[in-house]
């Protein structure tokens, strides 16, 4: 896998495909791998004539690992995105996130509009505003000597979910409790990019879907029916929405 370095920060990433780039944006505790390469999404993107950009987040897979929870700020997570970007020669991208990944994505469409092309919002709704919940409690799960000493019933599900992707615990602890920059309802109704938001209707953590498209004018909704926060992203409908929003947009 390529990497490159700048400002003290080791990205891992994939650049596959030719075409218009996409740049995927993986969510909280996952890597590109298990987010967007197993599901099909960077297969899909290269079939459909895109250029399929996907990178592991700092603090995740192989790219560096931070301890200080400052080193996770939602400015800096974004800045990563934008380097990837300029590193690759790549001047403005569609974006796609899922989850924390689609926070950085927005945000990233909030400090960096020339950027970004577009982008797709998958796994959150009206969270994307005031973050995921539970962050203390997250946070503790992770640091708990083992998964039979997490009893609050998010913990475990956020501590099993990172033991099974080997991820490190600490790194993952330092990005819960930094990422917590706030993305204000003024600056997502100040996003001019056209926007898709997709959540599962079974998710209850991405927050309100229908709340957020009213937040961000000329926004659109795609429900994933009967999906889950984890299921839903390799979901076809999820994947479909996705191709038709890429060819409708300008």
């Amino acid at each position: 896998m390529p990497s490159f370095t700048y400002d003290g920060v080791t990205l891992d990433y994939i650049d596959e495909g030719e075409g218009d780039p996409v740049v995927l944006v993986h969510g909280f505790g996952s890597n590109k791998e298990m987010n967007w390469v197993g599901p099909s999404w960077t297969s899909a993107l290269k079939r459909a004539g895109y250029r399929a950009i996907a990178f592991d987040d700092r603090g995740h897979g192989r790219s560096s690992k931070f301890y200080d929870p400052a080193d996770y700020d939602l400015a800096k997570m974004a800045g990563d995105v934008v380097a990837l970007m300029g590193h690759l020669g790549i001047p403005r991208a569609d974006l796609i996130g899922y989850s924390m990944g689609a926070r950085v994505v927005g945000y990233t469409a909030v400090v960096h509009p020339e950027r970004v092309r577009s982008a797709v919002l998958g796994g959150i709704g009206e969270r994307f505003i005031d973050g995921p919940a539970g962050r203390p409690i997250i946070a503790e799960a992770l640091e708990a000597p083992s998964l039979d000493d997490v009893t609050d019933p998010v913990g475990r599900v956020f501590r099993k979910f990172a033991e099974q992707t080997k991820s490190d615990l600490k790194a993952l602890a330092a990005c819960m409790r930094g990422e917590r920059k706030v993305i204000t309802k003024a600056q997502a109704a100040a996003i001019r990019a056209p926007v898709l938001i997709a959540v599962g209707t079974a998710d209850d953590i991405a927050g309100s879907g229908e709340t957020l498209v009213k937040l961000i004018p000329g926004s659109r909704f795609l429900p994933i029916p009967g999906r889950d926060h984890n299921r839903a992203v390799g979901d076809p409908v999820f994947k479909q929405g996705v191709l038709d929003f890429l060819a409708r947009r300008p």
